[in-house]
């Protein structure tokens, strides 16, 4: 790639026959604005690009038909290889273009990517997701009317649309729905309505592999998606010590001709800095470390569901020292890769040592993930930057997904099959090192329910008042527009408290 992100982060796209008004585009993510109007059959097409400085590479248009991509692709080799000699599509965009010329939507079943993008041809209007639904996609579908973007809020203004087959709508968002992963959306523009097709599903079945070809198989698939991911500069890497960083950060290290950075988040109360440093030191990467207070953190509240716009509070917990670690990165834009998300395909956060039970977890895990947003780029476009996780690759999880438990959970070791994968790159403390989550790592979960009791939620309570703050605040800054810098947590806490008080008491 030549550009450090991709041509598109974001976009808002409206597809309509009457001139209606688009609604401003507002995103949570940083970047450039390019804006454009196209006519075409007595169609016209709207699109906002939340660009790079190359926002062309976005767009492609041929022969009535019509691409908005937001994202990237990662299997690009293999795609070319499916075209005719000679054809050289410039981007992405153009190269989606190309594949659908041949396939039509079923081109989406052959895409490995992050992605979000759109399809205009005729009458039709196709919404599509990469496998994991990583790049969240929302829309408002009517008779002669589709709008679609790529953060819920920029469809805060928009007239209300009718239902959407498989979509699931938005809280306060009359008629905006979340497209399912791995999905695409075949919309009449007459109408509005259309049908649903999936593109991808996780595996349910399991292979029984020696040990030795499970280990190769995992290197090879996780070094893979690594490689392309890596772009023109220097990627960074999130480091937090644990298997899952560490071997994303050693083979970026290994891939790369320079070196890589890597940083860690800690906060006032907890911090793995020692164990990422002796990571940092073992490869000789430009290590940071970062500390963000926790009263910081907590104020950070609102941006984690202003830009992961998800109402789970445990997903929010999560992704909440993130959102710290990437609103304190300074400079321009850059390309990071994270060790987020493989717990789901090894089974990492239940310390079972029952296979049974493991696994109908994992199958529980993945069946369950979509729509909880907890990968979505704009955790790091609220400051301008690019996330990818490489464990969430399609090709990544088809391979660890259906490997049978006991290569998840093995000689006492969870996730052993990538440990004994990363034995040789990485230091044995680091290979041999239990699970930790980024919350439990940074002390979120402790300082998010003190926060609660010291507001007067009794023990018992603590993660009902999680759920209804986690609500409140997307109320505020999604459905109604206000921005998180404008919203007091504490405030926002104590009013959820008054309310459990009232209704806890007796008629």
């Amino acid at each position: 790639m030549t550009h450090t992100l991709p041509a598109a982060t974001g976009f808002l796209a409206a597809v309509h026959q009457d001139g209606s008004q688009v609604p401003r585009p507002v995103f949570a993510t940083l970047g450039a604005l390019a804006d454009a109007r196209e006519e075409h059959g007595g169609h016209t097409l709207h699109t906002s690009l939340l660009h790079s400085g190359a926002p062309d590479g976005a767009r492609a248009r041929a022969g009535g038909v019509a691409v908005v991509l937001a994202g990237e692709l990662y299997n690009r080799a293999e795609l070319w290889s499916l075209l005719p000699p000679g054809t050289e599509p410039a981007g992405d965009a153009e190269l989606v273009l190309a594949l659908f010329d041949r396939y039509d939507l079923h081109a989406f079943r052959l895409l490995n990517g992050r992605f979000a993008a759109l399809v205009h041809t005729g009458g039709r209007v196709l919404l599509a997701t990469d496998h994991a639904g990583s790049v969240p996609l929302y829309a408002s579908a009517a008779p002669g009317r589709v709008l679609a973007a790529t953060e819920a809020k920029a469809l805060r203004t928009a007239p209300a649309g009718r239902p959407l087959p498989a979509a699931r709508p938005v809280r306060r968002l009359p008629g905006v729905h979340q497209v399912p992963a791995g999905t695409v959306l075949d919309l009449a523009l007459g109408s509005g309505t259309g049908t649903a097709h999936r593109t991808w599903a996780p595996v349910l079945s399991r292979r029984i592999l020696p040990e030795s070809e499970a280990v190769e198989t995992v290197r090879r698939s996780l070094e893979h998606a690594i490689r392309v991911r890596l772009g023109a500069q220097a990627p960074l890497v999130v480091l937090s010590g644990g298997i899952d960083s560490s071997s994303v950060a050693a083979l970026a290290d290994r891939l790369t001709s320079g070196r890589v950075d890597t940083v860690s988040m800690g906060t006032d109360e907890a911090d793995e800095f020692p164990q990422a440093r002796i990571v940092a030191e073992h490869l000789g990467t430009a290590h940071r470390e970062i500390t963000v207070p926790t009263a910081e953190l907590l104020r950070r509240l609102p941006h984690a569901v202003w830009a992961a716009e998800s109402l789970d509070p445990d997903i929010i917990e999560y992704l909440l020292p993130l959102t710290a670690l990437y609103l304190r990165l300074d400079g321009p834009g850059r390309r990071i890769l994270t060790g987020y998300g493989a717990d789901i395909p090894l089974g990492g956060m239940h310390r079972e040592d029952r296979l049974p039970a493991l696994d109908t977890a994992l199958a529980h895990d993945m069946e369950t993930f979509d729509g909880l947003n907890e990968m979505s780029p704009v955790l790091s476009g609220v400051a301008g930057h690019w996330s990818t996780h490489p464990y969430w690759d399609r090709d990544v999880l088809d391979v660890l997904v259906c490997l049978e438990a006991g290569l998840k959970r093995r000689y006492g070791q969870d996730k052993w099959v990538l440990r004994a994968a990363m034995g040789d790159l990485l230091p044995a403390q680091t290979v041999i090192r239990p699970k930790l989550g980024v919350h439990e790592g940074s002390g979120t979960t402790s300082s998010f329910s003190r926060l609660l009791a010291a507001a007067g939620v009794s023990e018992g309570r603590v993660h009902q008042a999680k759920r209804l703050v986690v609500q409140e605040l997307f109320d505020l800054v999604v459905a109604a527009g206000r921005h998180p810098d404008d919203v007091d947590t504490e405030r926002t806490v104590h009013q959820v408290v008054d309310r459990l008080e009232r209704t806890a008491q007796p008629a």
